[in-house]
């Protein structure tokens, strides 16, 4: 039982109060939770300090993607029905409790408790904050429902973008042996155990700031000057509602589960490899000298999450103005080959490698910020939060499939400073094919059957019960 300043009542919005207000609050926890794509920056820290593989370590990162999907589909309906307080005050306890057991893993040298720890209970608090502000944030901007849910997600694509350089700064505070600037520089495991209390530290202070200032709108309410006949008129996009129950009984739902799991296999490899996978791409010869450091080998994943994190927004945005249909046209069809090009021509120029990864990781971005709007658009809003957090199970199979793949691949390629840009083709075309069969199940999507539809309308599109 929560108390009761976390409850759904206590966080009603009073006349006047600015819905501008509810992004930053979204973006507080999303940033933190974000951290999640900066793994990669202490990766071969963390392979030196437990003596592990590439797999042993990238599991870690695959328990807390697993976790996500799981703990966001099993509390999705919890998280509707207590509000978004509550739940962001929930994840960043679970978020935050991940990093101390990960530091106490760390510091005792036992692997298993990085797993319990990051994975684990980081993983749950990542699912639990993943999906707090979505259906908060659709019933706030019914009017734009891309726009609201890219403010929000961007965040979560941007948390690398400040964790990764501010990683590097505290690894080498703690540590004055370690130098970011030279490629193969390694902080030491007391390093680490000084990144992961610092982090938790940190991000307790800015999600505990997003729980206390979130707010969900009064029954009744709307934005002023919005007319729900112009949502109405839209192709694809429904007035009534669905329940959680009735809508993983539409092939709708699983054709949606396939193509965000197209989408994020395919891109989360990459990011998981990001730090590693620069170096290698520019390596001179198997087991030479890269010609990006450590350093810029950081930033490349901060600019990684600047893709990630404006495809979030842009995109999304987009897509309320296209549609949701075609702009994963889009994301499924242009990045299948942009990953053709990534695998066969990509370690030719620094330039247009970067080009390519920004698009590719963009798109990426994208596909997570527009997936509920298009959930919305299908099911309507009544339980839109639970819904999401059930198609969220395709980034847990994505989360344990994009690592699996490359990782298994670059094992067997050779060890971590040896591998070149050739030992990813492999993983690269599978990551293609899998974006193709995205694509098809992306054009066989239809409006869901009024079969499933609940009685009367949507109350967002109404002005009823929000």
């Amino acid at each position: 039982m929560l108390p009761g300043f976390l409850s759904r009542e206590r966080t009603v919005a009073g006349p006047g109060f600015n819905r501008w207000l509810i992004p930053p609050a979204a973006l507080a926890v999303h940033l933190s939770i974000g951290q999640v794509y900066a793994t990669s920056v202490y990766r071969a820290a963390m392979q030196e300090h437990f003596e592990a593989s590439q797999t042993a370590i990238g599991f870690i990162f695959s328990i807390a993607i697993v976790m996500l999907g799981l703990s966001a589909m099993a509390m999705g309906t919890w998280v509707d029905r207590s509000g978004p307080r509550a739940a962001m005050f929930v994840s960043a306890c679970f978020w935050v409790s991940g990093f101390l057991v990960g530091a106490l893993g760390i510091a005792s040298g036992q692997l298993w408790l990085v797993y319990l720890g990051y994975g684990f209970l980081g993983g749950i608090g990542l699912g639990i904050g993943y999906i707090s502000p979505v259906s908060t944030l659709i019933k706030w901007f019914p009017d734009r429902p891309g726009l609201a849910t890219g403010m929000a997600i961007m965040g979560f694509g941007g948390g690398a973008l400040v964790a990764s350089p501010l990683s590097g700064r505290l690894l080498g505070l703690y540590d004055s042996d370690f130098d970011p600037s030279v490629s193969g520089s390694i902080a030491s495991g007391g390093a680490l155990v000084g990144l992961f209390l610092t982090l938790a530290a940190i991000y307790a202070v800015f999600m505990m700031f997003g729980a206390f200032i979130v707010r969900v709108p009064a029954d009744g309410w709307k934005p002023d000057g919005f007319d729900p006949s112009t949502v109405k008129a839209k192709a694809m996009v429904t007035t009534a509602s669905v329940t959680a129950h009735n809508a993983i009984r539409t092939p709708q739902f699983y054709l949606l589960w396939i193509v965000l799991f197209c989408n994020v296999t395919a891109g989360i490899g990459i990011i998981e490899q990001a730090s590693g996978l620069i170096q290698d791409f520019f390596r001179d010869g198997a087991g030479g000298e890269s010609s990006v450091s450590t350093a810029a080998a950081a930033g490349f994943v901060g600019l990684l999450s600047i893709a990630n994190m404006a495809g979030r927004f842009v995109w999304s945005s987009t897509s309320d103005a296209v549609g949701r249909k075609p702009i994963y046209m889009a994301y499924l069809g242009a990045g299948a080959l942009l990953y053709l090009a990534f695998a066969t021509v990509g370690s030719s120029s620094i330039t247009l490698f970067l080009l390519l990864a920004i698009v590719i990781l963009s798109f990426y971005g994208g596909g997570f910020a527009t997936i509920p709007a298009y959930l919305r658009d299908l099911f309507g809003t009544l339980q839109v939060g639970a819904i999401h957090g059930r198609l969220l199970t395709a980034w847990s199979a994505a989360g344990i499939a994009g690592p699996l793949i490359l990782n298994s691949i670059l094992d067997r390629a050779g060890e971590p400073g040896t591998l070149v840009a050739a030992d990813y083709r492999p993983a690269l075309f599978v990551m293609v094919g899998l974006l193709v069969v995205g694509f098809v199940a992306n054009l066989l999507v239809r409006p869901v059957s009024e079969k499933y539809h609940e009685k009367g309308t949507d109350p967002a599109l109404e002005g009823s019960k929000a």
